[in-house]
């Protein structure tokens, strides 16, 4: 509870600092359960306004900004994009997600300035904050046994995004546990322990209830099974049941 109260604290001082100094400030990347504390402040807590960002859409790991009232446009994140690859691709090893966050982490860089990691096949895009960016670039050059180039991508549209599995099928009701059961072929009481016990999370917002209605775009977490997006619903059948239609995280 000392550590919550303590992030809820240091995002608090950064909605503060926004307000008193009018502009904008940036936290670090925000895992899920600290962007759930960051949701339970209230608006009037908070007293400017509030946009998450972590690279892409279905990002997990997101900066939050705090915007004063004066700010008439969008804030540029300060952020990077880093993308990994093997120096011979011949004698690459496999590299996991787990591989390139242990590499990063030995060179002494605190994990809240590391946001999201894409794997593909040999290659890794990994989301960072700006300033550790050319510290990265430089020093990143082993991956377990691989040695690796790091460059700063200059064109955010050089990263390719998630791979998405597009979904559909029917349902009883947009429950949340209606919804997540299709999303991974489980049974819905399968689900309740998950729910209940603190596993899931839609737009980094804790949710605890079963009973949960999801609305388009929401996005939903869940700890050790992945993450989806619920995109819409398409028509009710005669029967009276939902057919709905996600995109599963690859």
């Amino acid at each position: 509870m000392e550590q919550d109260e303590r992030i809820q604290k240091r995002l608090l001082e950064l909605a503060r600092t926004a307000y008193q100094r009018d502009y904008v400030t940036f936290s670090d990347f925000l895992d899920l359960h600290q962007l759930h504390l960051l949701h339970s402040l209230s608006k009037k807590e908070l007293g400017v306004a509030l946009r998450l960002f972590g690279g892409y859409d279905l990002a997990e790991r997101q900066m939050a900004s705090f915007i004063p009232d004066a700010f008439s446009y969008e804030p540029e994140f300060p952020m990077k994009c880093l993308r990994i690859r093997p120096l011979s691709a011949k004698y690459a090893e496999a590299l996991t997600h787990r591989d390139y966050l242990g590499a990063v982490l030995n060179l002494g860089v605190d994990r809240s300035k590391i946001g999201d990691i894409v794997v593909r096949e040999q290659e890794a895009w990994m989301f960072c904050t700006e300033g550790i960016a050319p510290f990265l670039s430089q020093e990143l050059c082993r991956v377990r046994h691989t040695s690796v180039s790091t460059e700063i991508l200059s064109q955010w549209e050089e990263f390719p995004g998630p791979r998405l599995q597009e979904i559909t099928g029917t349902v009883a009701s947009v429950r949340l546990d209606a919804v997540i059961s299709l999303a991974f072929s489980s049974s819905r009481s399968s689900l309740m322990g998950l729910i209940e016990g603190g596993k899931v999370f839609v737009n980094g917002a804790l949710v605890t209830s079963n009973g949960y209605r999801l609305k388009d775009g929401d996005i939903i977490s869940v700890r050790t099974m992945g993450k989806f997006r619920y995109d819409t619903t398409m028509y009710q059948t005669k029967k009276g049941r939902y057919s709905i239609r996600l995109y599963r995280y690859q």
